[in-house]
């Protein structure tokens, strides 16, 4: 009905009195109590799902839920299935029992009162069971034939033109995987699992189930692949490697699944780099800022060295088209973007962050734990004095050609000495890559590098005597190359 209002501030209260409710919060809190209420009036419960609720809240603003029901038969299909279809194609809230297992029940929220609630479920439930049958259907087809057999027919979907189809994609995957399986350190027989895994891992692609719901991939292959026979861990693997799917989602549990997540990332950003499909802007089609920060997470969280620069070489490699070295460096740098952003959150400050990743930020579990070293360096009373007796060696040097060091030029006590203190060091530092072992080794300098500019002037005339010099403290301002870059600090 028409209703005048006495004023601006009568708004919100008379859309409240005939239901509308107006604050998104309110409305929010309303469907979840509602539809918890109703859950609960079943023996069942609804699992938090922040992004659905948030979707339904913004699709209605006289929000009812009401509880319908589905036949129990279809509870024998895969549970992720049915869940897909209730909340991707529905935005139904499924109601789960207390051990997570999904009961024949949702609960959709309609735009309006009460009236005619009964129709309502009907029409609901009439949706839903159609849904399911669909899916039933596909799901016996898929299911009469084994996983492998799907294979073949990727080379009818597209990867990408220049790239080839997604059966290109998997054959790369799988000339790919054991290399990186071995640079993560992967025991044989999870190589072997790899292996197998990346041949079969986009094959669910195929399948009239994922064609309908794209979301179930990797969900459907482990299922198919259990039913087609294929080991468990050959199953497990084919659906982690899609995870980590987003900022905060599962890490894969299986040393397989985790070389197979790396490895699908590696040939996707190698591959679309390498053909000039770089994110611009807002754009980024083929999700590269994802797949990076999965990339990122997923090193973060498996400790070693492994390299990133090689990785994406080592894809590249596999690609039917030439991959420009410079292509190939924007996807490094852009790879390194994504973990700046993680350490960053971390509350790690911006200098140490960049003054790492300067130097190894193509090894994020490495850098990661650089920089939680470098932090704790920098937080020390002794901090500035390391920092600015370590720049004087880099300012003097910066325009300088590469020199070699003739000992035997040296003679004075303060050049020999921090010749000595040099070689101490560079011995403390063989093998030694971390900054912790790289600030215990330079420390003993701090005050030999004083004396020296102190009493010594490095540019002398004689060109012998200069270049001796300055090789010397070329050789200081080495010390931590590799390790971190300390140019880029805050006061440097």
């Amino acid at each position: 009905p028409e209703v005048a209002l006495t004023d601006a501030c009568a708004l919100k209260p008379t859309l409240e009195s005939y239901g509308v409710l107006v604050d998104p919060e309110v409305r929010a809190a309303t469907i979840r109590s509602q539809v918890q209420a109703l859950a609960e009036s079943v023996g069942g419960r609804i699992l938090e799902d922040a992004a659905l609720l948030e979707e339904v809240t913004n699709l209605v603003e006289v929000p009812t839920a009401l509880l319908g029901s589905f036949e129990t038969r279809y509870l024998e299909l895969p549970q992720e299935a049915l869940v897909a279809v209730m909340k991707k194609h529905q935005r139904y809230f499924p109601v789960f029992d207390v051990e997570d297992r999904l009961l024949p029940y949702f609960i959709a929220v309609r735009n309006g009162g009460r009236e005619h609630l009964d129709i309502v479920r009907a029409g609901n439930e009439g949706v839903i069971r159609a849904r399911y049958a669909d899916a039933e259907y596909f799901y016996r087809q898929d299911r009469r034939q084994p996983l492998a057999s799907f294979v073949p027919r990727l080379r009818k979907l597209t990867f990408q033109e220049r790239l080839g189809s997604m059966l290109d994609k998997s054959q790369r995957l799988e000339a790919l995987a054991p290399w990186v399986g071995l640079r993560l350190g992967l025991a044989p027989l999870d190589l072997e699992i790899l292996v197998r895994a990346a041949r079969l891992a986009k094959a669910d692609l195929a399948t009239q189930m994922v064609v309908e719901m794209t979301s179930l991939q990797g969900v459907m292959g482990r299922d198919y692949a259990l039913l087609s026979g294929e080991p468990p861990a050959v199953a497990q693997a084919i659906f982690e490697h899609y995870l980590p799917a987003a900022a905060g989602d599962a890490l894969p549990a299986s040393p397989a699944g985790f070389a197979l997540a790396v490895t699908d990332r590696l040939d996707s950003l190698a591959g679309l780099f390498a053909v000039g499909l770089a994110p611009t802007g807002s754009a980024d089609p083929y999700g590269l800022r994802r797949l990076a920060l999965g990339l990122v997470q997923l090193l973060l969280a498996w400790p070693g060295s492994f390299s990133v620069r090689e990785g994406l070489a080592e894809a590249a490699r596999l690609l039917p088209v030439a991959a420009p070295s410079e292509a190939l460096e924007q996807a490094l740098t852009f790879v390194i973007g994504r973990l700046n952003g993680l350490l960053r959150e971390e509350g790690f400050a911006y200098d140490v962050v960049e003054a790492v990743l300067a130097a190894q930020g193509e090894r994020p579990y490495a850098a990661r734990e650089a920089v939680i070293q470098l932090a704790r360096w920098v937080s020390r009373p002794d901090w500035a004095l390391m920092r600015d007796n370590y720049a004087r060696c880099v300012r003097i040097t910066r325009d300088q050609p590469l020199l070699t060091l003739r000992a035997e030029v040296l003679c004075l006590p303060e050049e020999l000495a921090l010749y000595q203190a040099l070689l101490v060091a560079e011995g403390q530092l063989a093998g030694q890559n971390t900054v912790d072992a790289f600030f215990t080794a330079f420390q003993p300098l701090v005050p030999v590098i004083q004396r020296f500019f102190d009493a010594i002037l490095v540019m002398d005339p004689d060109p012998t005597v200069r270049e001796a010099r300055l090789a010397l403290v070329q050789r200081v301002a080495a010390l931590p190359r590799g390790i971190v870059d300390l140019s880029q600090m805050e006061g440097f």
